[in-house]
C-alpha cells in the first residue's frame, strides 16, 4: 500500500512584522537611509539605517508625531564645495529646518544619536572621526537646546538602526566585525 508522503513546513520563532506600527496597527512606508541623506516626512515611515564610525541623529516631536533621521560621514563642512548632509553640522541643522517646515516646534524636539563607532583599527595616530562625529552631534543639538533622550555611540562594534517616525521608537543591533589592523 502506498502512502503519500506529508509535507510539512517547518516552523521556526515567530517573528513581528517590522514594517508594521505595533501600536497603531498601520503598516508603515520604509525608507533605507544612505550615508550623506536625511530623511522627514509628515507620515510615519520605517527608515534603516546602517552605522560604523557615521551617525546618525533621530529628531522626534511628540505633540505631532513626526520625525527624521539624518546619517552624516564627517562632523564638519569646510566651506568649500557644495554644503552636504555629508558633514554633520549640515546634517542636523536641515533636519531641524525640516521638522520645523512640518510644524514641529523645536522647543518639543527630542533626540537620539548612534553610531560613531571605531570599526577600522587603525594603527597611526590619526584622530577618530566617529569620536569626533559623536562630539559634534552633542555640541550642535546643545547649542540648539534639543535634549538627547537616548544615545548609544562609540565603541568597536558598528549598528543597524530602525527608526519609526511615527513614535520615535528605534530598534537597533550591534554589528561585531571590524576590519583590523589597517596600517599607512
Amino acid at each position: 500500500m502506498h502512502h503519500p508522503k506529508k509535507h510539512f513546513k517547518k516552523s521556526g520563532p515567530v517573528r513581528e512584522n517590522r514594517n508594521w506600527d505595533t501600536e497603531s496597527k498601520v503598516k508603515l512606508k520604509s525608507h533605507y537611509l544612505y550615508p550623506g541623506n536625511i530623511f522627514a516626512h509628515p507620515e510615519p515611515h520605517q527608515v534603516k539605517t546602517v552605522l560604523g564610525s557615521c551617525v546618525s541623529v533621530c529628531l522626534f516631536d511628540p505633540v505631532k508625531n513626526i520625525g527624521g533621521i539624518n546619517h552624516y560621514m564627517l562632523p564638519l563642512w569646510n566651506g568649500e564645495g557644495l554644503a552636504s548632509p555629508r558633514y554633520g553640522n549640515i546634517a542636523i541643522t536641515r533636519l531641524v529646518e525640516k521638522l520645523e517646515s512640518y510644524g514641529c516646534a523645536r522647543s518639543r524636539i527630542q533626540a537620539k544619536v548612534f553610531g560613531g563607532g571605531e570599526v577600522l583599527k587603525i594603527t597611526v595616530g590619526f584622530i577618530n572621526v566617529g569620536e569626533r562625529n559623536i562630539i559634534l552631534a552633542k555640541d550642535i543639538l546643545g547649542e540648539l537646546k534639543i535634549p538627547i533622550v537616548a544615545i548609544d555611540v562609540g565603541g568597536k562594534s558598528g549598528r543597524r538602526i530602525v527608526f519609526n517616525t511615527g513614535n520615535g521608537s528605534i530598534l537597533l543591533k550591534r554589528l561585531r566585525k571590524q576590519i583590523n589592523n589597517i596600517k599607512f
